[in-house]
């Protein structure tokens, strides 16, 4: 196999933990920060497994908690890297939590972490190409497509925004809002 290209079954990583009180908010759920701190941590192993260099999150792209998690269960997390640009990774990540009295199991969480790929001396570093062998892959690689795309013209329709559309919406019904500029 050519060095210069990994799969991306080589970049798997899965991690699992208690859920223990101490990792509670004020509700009695598991604390969001607390999974947020997780899921770096498995980005972060991902991505470095993956490129073979210390990699640093460049950014975290729609974090939805779909479900709360409860003390007692067992999270799982699963990582995989699902797109290479030069020296970035986009790694996706899905969280699940356990009931272990009754295996019953929920999908708590998926997310993105763009990684990027760090030298000893902190400069960017390319990173391996990515070998798709199934089409679950083909389509998380599509998926990242998309993704980046979509940040692209978020990025862009913020450098466009005009008075008119500002004073569309100081004027408009529409919107919760008292304007009070000083």
């Amino acid at each position: 196999m050519d060095s210069t290209f990994k799969t991306v079954t080589s970049s798997h990583i899965t991690i699992s933990e208690l859920m223990l009180p101490s990792h509670t908010n004020f509700s009695g759920k598991i604390h969001g920060g607390y999974i947020l701190s997780l899921m770096d941590q498995i980005a972060f192993a991902c991505a470095s497994k993956f490129s073979g260099n210390y990699c640093v999150t460049a950014s975290v792209d729609t974090v939805n908690f779909l479900m709360p998690i409860e003390v007692g269960e067992l999270v799982t997390m699963k990582a995989s890297v699902n797109y290479v640009g030069r020296s970035s990774m986009i790694v996706g990540i899905r969280v699940e939590a356990e009931n272990i009295q009754t295996g019953v199991l929920k999908h708590c969480n998926s997310s993105y972490f763009t990684m990027v790929s760090k030298d000893k001396e902190g400069k960017n570093s390319p990173v391996p190409g990515l070998i798709l062998t199934t089409l679950k892959e083909v389509s998380r690689f599509q998926n990242c497509l998309r993704q980046i795309e979509m940040k692209r013209l978020r990025e862009e329709q913020k450098s466009i925004a005009t008075f008119g559309s500002i004073d569309t919406i100081i004027n408009s019904k529409k919107y919760k809002i008292k304007v009070e500029l000083q």
